[in-house]
């Protein structure tokens, strides 16, 4: 055997034992009905040509890893950005269990979530008892403040009615009558977890603020992050720079400490997220801003309908990205920006013109979220390289005329192709069909990193197989200062594996880069 109690194997090199190797050898003859090895070479080569690309580009009825969730992902996390605040997702359990793990792999920490547990007679005849039943154990049983409901893809095909259920269950009195139970239809079949997140959060605003009469404070600034798997680093990043420029803010939907709870001996279902009753306040602010534009559009149209003023952003990431922000930021408040802050941009100024020659005329793949998408892409040409493809499978008709007309604004961009609705498998095509020499985005990358040879720079939810990348901050000129060191790192690590082999390459082994 390879393995006894004196020799415990860890199951990377267990499976590479002669034993293992043997059994998967035969299960594959007997059982997979294998093609022989010269077919299954041909294909594999045919996939990386021109011909290929062409016919994967073109396929309308089929998606192969697309880099997307579904909607009650997002609305989960919104949810997790509110003062003890539980997401009841009403539908089946394992559509939950997939929610929770999905967050829990992510960031490392427990990811609390119930379901109304339907099953097949709850998809023939409705689901309000499990609505009723559901609400009424999860108020007993969990001590929440907020309960937030969202939906699946089996309580939306047969047409359940949050709104009266949720009245129904009060009238039975699974919670009392004036508890807060915020709700939004969440669709997994259409949209994405970014709209998943954009109805959760529009609900719960409208929950709180719907009839409320408005007192404007001046210079109130509300934020909303938007669906951010750097949560936990960038907005406190964000805090950190609006308060040292004495900013009045109130995050909309803040998960940093939920997602990042510490080991002291206490278990924390719930910890930090927006309190209640800043919730209730943000109605009077001057401002909301929007950190992702194409993640709060119905959010940000909620605020513009009740009287605010509103802007957004394509993820605050780079010097001109966020400088933008804080200078939005300046306007609205009246607060200058500190020197402190001036300094911090002036060294990620001066950290780029140093690395200038070995960023200059990179090329890149980009993919994930819209607005990281845009964000990237923008960075990237700020550094002097090159986003050469730029793809969101959730992106929109309108993010690709934004994102074209950012990339046809610098001579970095002039060649970039924008990909929307298009999944990883077309990228797989991109890749090899016109190569780059980096890639970033989030896990399911590693698999064409596999393929294709390009480098992967983990920076976009999820990210499952490398640890706490979540808790450092992308955001702002400390976060953009991060980004560059990670890419610069691939490239350095990338060039020491090209030049050690002795007596061949290890010439330019250089220990000064």
């Amino acid at each position: 055997m390879p393995q006894s109690a004196e020799k415990i194997l860890d199951h990377a090199p267990l499976f590479r034992e002669p034993e293992y190797r043997k059994m998967l050898a035969e299960k594959k003859l007997n059982f997979e009905c294998p093609h022989p090895d010269e077919i299954v070479s041909d294909q594999r080569d045919f996939t990386q040509t021109w011909e290929y690309r062409e016919k994967n580009l073109a396929r309308k009825a089929l998606v192969v890893n697309p880099a997307k969730a579904c909607q009650p992902l997002g609305a989960v996390f919104a949810a997790a950005g509110f003062e003890r605040t539980l997401s009841f997702v009403h539908g089946s359990q394992g559509c939950v269990a997939y929610y929770r793990s999905h967050l829990s792999r992510h960031f490392k920490e427990p990811a609390a979530a119930v379901s109304s547990s339907m099953t097949e007679d709850a998809a023939v005849f409705g689901g309000l008892k499990n609505m009723v039943d559901g609400l009424a154990n999860t108020y007993q049983l969990y001590d929440p403040k907020m309960i937030a409901v969202s939906t699946t893809c089996m309580a939306e095909v047969i047409g359940d009615d949050l709104h009266s259920f949720i009245q129904n269950a009060k009238d039975e009195d699974s919670v009392p009558r004036d508890f807060d139970v915020p709700f939004a239809h969440t669709p997994a079949f259409v949209g994405s977890h970014v709209d998943g997140y954009d109805n959760m959060v529009k609900g719960i605003l409208e929950h709180f603020w719907k009839g409320q009469e408005r007192t404007q404070v001046e210079g109130a600034i509300n934020i909303i992050p938007g669906f951010d798997g750097f949560c936990v680093g960038n907005n406190r990043e964000l805090k950190r720079l609006l308060d040292v420029m004495g900013v009045s803010y109130t995050f909309i939907q803040d998960a940093s400490d939920q997602f990042d709870t510490p080991s002291d001996g206490e278990y924390r279902m719930y910890d930090g997220g927006t309190k209640i009753n800043e919730v209730k306040k943000a109605l009077n602010a001057e401002a909301t801003l929007s950190l992702q534009h194409h993640n709060t559009r119905k959010t940000l149209g909620y605020c513009e309908e009740v009287g605010q003023a509103t802007a957004s952003f394509h993820y605050p990431l780079g010097v001109q990205a966020t400088d933008e922000f804080l200078m939005e930021v300046a306007a609205i408040s009246g607060k200058e920006i500190p020197e402190a802050i001036r300094l911090e941009r002036g060294r990620l100024v001066d950290a780029m013109a140093d690395s200038q020659s070995w960023l200059h005329g990179k090329k890149y793949a980009i993919y994930g979220d819209p607005d990281f998408v845009h964000a990237m892409a923008r960075f990237v040409m700020e550094t002097g390289g090159e986003p050469t493809h730029c793809l969101a499978t959730n992106g929109t008709s309108a993010w690709e005329a934004d994102l074209k007309k950012l990339l046809a604004s610098s001579p970095f961009g002039k060649a970039a192709q924008v990909w929307a609705g298009k999944d990883l498998w077309a990228l797989r095509s991109l890749l090899f069909t016109e190569p780059v020499d980096l890639l970033i985005g989030n896990s399911y990358g590693k698999y064409l990193e596999r393929d294709t040879g390009t480098p992967l720079i983990r920076l976009m939810f999820p990210i499952f197989d490398r640890h706490h990348h979540h808790r450092f901050a992308l955001f702002g000129y400390q976060g953009a200062l991060r980004v560059l060191t990670t890419i610069l790192d691939k490239i350095f690590d990338k060039l020491d594996r090209e030049t050690s082999e002795t007596g061949v390459t290890d010439y330019s082994y250089d220990l000064t880069r």
